[in-house]
């Protein structure tokens, strides 16, 4: 049956209209950022730009204040968007292990082994050449590949993403090579808009005094939405504008978040830098490459190999009925043996007579029971010896073969009998 690839997606994505987009399992922490911005804008036009309108008269530049606001949060959005809804570069994960030569690795647990590559394992580090330098890179046991440089496996999203920055709950979705850019263009447009939303505030606060030749604490009063405005966005820049700030660092020097806690912690040297002009234009300037998903094309759904223990439940099911019907047999067998012991018992009474008068013949009858006694014990035990109905399911083959063995001992030992 053929399905298309995001409905058959091993990630822990979310897909719309019809996988057209791509979001993160955490996707609806995206409608509370949603509202963090566009409230304060509502706000902000309805209380102060509003009223700020008419207060510069020249070609009515007060209009401005509220179209640069409105302008200003639509661009913040649609940057949110771009960076949440898109391939942040997740590289396709493998049907197989790659063609390498594999190694046994003691220190991987053989269930995980079983689990990612069954029946081998791959070495988890191998060297590549980057920028003249040696670099290793990993193996991994989820997308069966080795990760290319400063390839990272979230485990948020479950996918191997390519320059791998962080996983941002705030836009739920990666940040890796294809959406870093849209990343920081979000973060630095939103503490220019906060700064902007606390400016105006403040003006409008300030127009408040002019008008009237109020205090500052009167014309707060005066307008309470500016104040609670003011604070609001105070409080965003440290987060926004901190982040903003961290990030340039990371462009010019060319790192990711992960690789800056990673490195800083093992003390390395950073192979990727190639100075700050040369990071910023290759951050902002460099031609993003297309997906390397097709989200929407057709694969053939992969058929669910039965397990282990369906194998064995199947295996179960068909041999059991044929040990019972041995079972029933060998207890018809054992109503023979008991017919032909009182046989024996008969035909000892009617020879009872006979032994005084032929002391040889008697002998020879006697070591003829014998070992007609201990064939029959013999029969006893190998039918009683046999395994509980518990262990059937364990061998079921081979129970079937030593009932089938054992009946047809029984049958043979039952046709001495009645010679």
């Amino acid at each position: 049956m053929e399905k298309r690839v995001y409905e058959v997606w091993k990630g822990s994505n979310k897909f719309f209209l019809g996988g057209r987009l791509i979001f993160g399992p955490d996707a609806r922490s995206l409608p509370v950022t949603l509202l963090l911005i566009s409230v304060p804008s509502i706000i902000f036009c309805i209380f102060v730009a509003r009223h700020l309108r008419h207060r510069f008269s020249p070609y009515n530049a007060g209009y401005g204040i509220m179209v640069v606001a409105v302008v200003f949060t639509i661009y913040v959005l649609i940057i949110l968007f771009l960076t949440s809804a898109r391939d942040p570069g997740i590289i396709p994960r493998n049907s197989r292990p790659p063609e390498e030569e594999p190694h046994h690795d003691s220190s991987v647990p053989a269930q995980a082994r079983n689990r990612h590559t069954p029946g081998r394992q791959f070495p988890r580090t191998k060297e590549v050449m980057v920028n003249g330098m040696q670099v290793r890179v990993k193996y991994c046991s989820t997308c069966m590949l080795y990760r290319p440089p400063r390839c990272s496996h979230c485990s948020i999203c479950n996918n191997c993403v390519e320059r791998f920055d962080h996983h941002c709950p705030w836009v739920g979705q990666c940040i890796g090579l294809r959406n870093y850019r849209f990343f920081f263009m979000f973060v630095s447009s939103t503490t220019l808009l906060c700064i902007y939303v606390f400016s105006m505030s403040a003006l409008y606060i300030k127009v408040l005094m002019d008008d009237n030749h109020r205090t500052v604490w009167e014309a707060m009063k005066e307008s309470p939405p500016s104040v609670v405005l003011m604070a609001y966005c105070f409080i965003a820049l440290w987060f926004v504008g901190g982040l903003t700030g961290f990030h340039l660092y990371l462009i010019g020097t060319n790192q990711t978040t992960y690789e800056n806690f990673r490195h800083r912690a093992d003390n390395r040297i950073n192979i990727f830098d190639r100075g700050c002009p040369s990071n910023f234009d290759e951050i902002f300037c460099t031609k993003l490459n297309p997906s390397k998903n097709n989200f929407r094309a057709l694969v053939q759904e992969e058929v669910p190999r039965p397990t282990e223990e369906a194998k064995a439940e199947d295996v179960g099911g068909d041999t059991h009925p044929k040990i019972e019907v041995d079972l029933e047999n060998r207890q018809d067998l054992l109503k023979i043996i008991d017919l032909s012991k009182i046989s024996r018992r008969q035909n000892d009474e009617e020879n009872d007579s006979r032994e005084s008068n032929d002391p040889l013949r008697s002998t020879l009858e006697a070591d003829s029971i014998m070992g007609i006694n201990h064939r029959a014990s013999l029969t006893m035990t190998m039918i009683r010896s046999d395994p509980e109905p518990s262990s059937y399911g364990n061998s079921s083959s081979e129970i079937a073969a030593d009932s089938h063995t054992n009946s047809t001992v029984t049958i043979k030992e039952a046709g001495r009998l009645f010679e």
